[in-house]
């Protein structure tokens, strides 16, 4: 007993690093990955004390981990919780990713302490079209990264599969309904089989749900026949979008059932970008399987003539989702460059969705690294955007405390804010440009310390950036209230460049925490959108148009009205206008439309016009990725 007592307290890994030589020049993303040998998945599961009935192995560099690590070790303290967040994004990229690969390659690589990064999983879309990979970047990377990028294991696919399934159940449904008398459906829907009629499992949640107390299909009488066979789906209320992991415009508007075959039944429809499906953000989301299901039962795909909910659960296809989600549920184990671990979890884009890996590898990474160890997680752009979501649907739904915050920041970012160019300029013009536009890292500070977290702010230093603008964005971001702010170089050195963040980092931990949510779940659904909107982004008030406006009191009519807020908002400014960098000021935020994620857990209000599809620029990335024929090396990811 002393001894099992013992197995399962605090223990440093045993972990075989791999060793870094960095050149100069840095070589590409993808030559730097290519150089490294990683350990065998295996290894590396073993080193970090999971069993090897709970892996199961992809090729020689993945593993899906099982859900069951969680209740072995459910005794074990958590370790402590750390967030990269960063200021308003740039064209240029601030390099969150890269940060938190680099320092957790300096946590436990160089200071031997556990640590776990988890970040979210790529979209094809981004990947083939304007912004490449997600791996990180130069020395501190996720290894292999072409493989990170490219399928993984394929829960983006199975998420696809997923929504795509319950997509056509909809219009499958409303033709048959459309087609036959009450009769025929319930002998369609209720088959005699063998001489036997008899219900499925969810068939008779449905007739529960109808207040029909009965499992023998031949004593229902017409009106229940009816009541229980007719959804009667209003076309116009469809919510439910089928999606592809693609960017392609042209499918932002589709017609559907044009085939003589769907009897007339025509209407306009369109797909989002998979990333963007509902069923992303409930992986993302849910803390285990049965919960996955009821999520994935309650998602609301329509409203029905009478102006009630209409979910998955009614459309019979609950079960069948879960089996498509059965193994996407579990996280996947990869490694960094310097062969510490990673969880590679969920992919939810963050200006449509919450923009954060999921719950489930960060509730095993805390159990895996123990009590004096270290999680960080990345939440997508702005610290207005992703972090406020990581804080208030996140952390309500894992019931997780954050420990500290991350925020990262370039100079050359800072010059853009700041109104200029971020090109070399004579020092005196640079340093007003950095100045002007640390009021951008300021506002990012604020916003975290609305929430009770100490925040380091993490400078990822660049070759064009004097030591004079290095020292002024740490001091103006410790007068403004950050715990440290240190300048970070792992994209050219490796963990031992983020060997102060880390440090900084562990004290930050260490400091008096008092975590708060920024809004009640109690206030009405308006309110809380206001206080996000003034509070967060500095906004003088918003203004809802009149179909916002009705959805929010059908949503609070339907019960809805005690859901988190997750905003759909362009990530390029604090405001609602990409082009206003900084720090704006005066603006009222429109809200155009708002949509509910009952399975997920939240009401997404639509901040102005946001795609939800993304578009192919006209030199898209794919251009320069290839594969080599003889080697099957894959080219030009980066």
């Amino acid at each position: 007993m002393e001894r099992w007592i013992q197995s399962q307290q605090y223990r440093k890994w045993d972990l075989h690093c791999l060793k870094l030589q960095p050149l100069s020049p840095v070589p590409s993303d993808i030559e730097i990955s290519r150089a490294q040998s990683p350990k065998a998945v295996d290894v590396l599961a073993k080193e970090i004390g999971l069993l090897t009935d709970e892996i199961e192995i992809y090729g020689q560099t993945k593993a899906k981990v099982r859900l069951s690590l969680l209740e072995r070790l459910k005794d074990q303290p958590d370790g402590k919780y750390v967030l990269v967040a960063g200021i308003t994004p740039t064209p240029l990229g601030e390099g969150k990713s890269t940060v938190t690969v680099g320092l957790v390659q300096a946590l436990t690589a160089h200071l031997n302490i556990n640590s776990f990064a988890c970040l979210r999983q790529p979209s094809q879309g981004p990947t083939f079209g304007v912004k490449g990979g997600a791996a990180g970047g130069g020395y501190a990377q996720v290894i292999p990264m072409e493989e990170f990028n490219l399928h993984l294991t394929g829960d983006i696919h199975a998420i696809t599969a997923a929504n795509n399934l319950l997509a056509a159940a909809i219009d499958a449904r409303i033709l048959h309904e459309n087609t036959q008398s009450d009769k025929s459906l319930y002998n369609r829907l209720v088959p005699v089989v063998n001489g036997m009629r008899g219900f499925s499992a969810i068939q008779l949640a449905r007739l529960r749900r109808l207040g029909i107390n009965k499992t023998d299909p031949e004593t229902l009488t017409e009106e229940e026949i009816s009541k229980f066979v007719r959804l009667d789906i209003d076309p116009s209320t469809i919510t439910w979008q089928r999606v592809v992991d693609t960017n392609d415009r042209f499918l932002r508007k589709v017609t559907v059932g044009q085939a003589n075959t769907e009897k007339g039944f025509v209407r306009q429809a369109q797909f989002d970008i998979a990333v963007a499906s509902e069923i992303m953000a409930i992986l993302a989301l849910t803390t285990s399987l049965q919960d996955m299901k009821e999520r994935l039962g309650k998602m609301v795909v329509a409203n029905d003539k009478k102006g009630e909910p209409v979910t998955a659960e009614d459309l019979g296809v609950t079960g069948a989702l879960a089996v498509l989600m059965k193994d996407a549920i579990k996280p996947t184990l990869m490694q960094t460059l310097e062969g510490t671990p990673v969880f590679v979890h969920a992919g939810p884009f963050a200006n449509i969705a919450h923009g954060n890996s999921s719950v489930l590898a960060d509730k095993i990474a805390l159990k895996l690294v123990g009590e004096k160890g270290f999680v960080v997680t990345e939440a997508g752009f702005g610290a207005d955007i992703g972090m406020e979501k990581f804080f208030n649907i996140k952390c309500r739904a894992s019931g997780l405390v954050p420990s500290v915050v991350v925020l990262v920041a370039t100079v050359r970012a800072l010059k853009m804010h700041g109104g200029g160019c971020w090109k070399l300029l004579p020092i005196v013009f640079a340093l007003l440009l950095v100045a002007d536009g640390c009021c951008n890292l300021q506002k990012q500070i604020q916003i975290t310390q609305l929430f009770g977290v100490p925040v380091v702010v993490a400078l990822n230093v660049f070759k064009t950036d004097s030591p004079a603008e290095v020292d002024l964005v740490c001091k103006m971001a410790k007068e403004s209230g950050a715990f440290d702010a240190v300048p970070c170089n792992h994209w050219s050195a490796g963990g031992r460049g983020a060997v102060k963040l880390a440090q900084a980092v562990e004290k930050a931990a260490n400091q008096k925490n008092s975590f708060k949510y920024l809004y009640s779940l109690e206030l009405p659904i308006v309110e809380k959108i206001r206080i996000i909107a003034q509070k967060v982004y500095g906004a003088q008030d918003i203004e809802l148009s009149p179909t916002a406006q009705s959805q929010v009191d059908r949503y609070t009519q339907q019960g809805f009205g005690n859901l988190p807020i997750c905003m759909a908002k362009t990530h390029l400014s604090l405001s609602h206008q990409p082009e206003r960098k900084g720090v704006p000021t005066g603006f009222i935020l429109p809200i155009s439309d708002v949509r509910a994620s009952i399975g997920a857990g939240f009401i997404y209000p639509l901040v102005g016009t946001m795609s939800t599809m993304p578009g192919l620029p006209t030199r898209p990335c794919f251009y320069d990725i290839d594969l080599d024929p003889i080697t099957e090396q894959v080219k030009g990811l980066f």
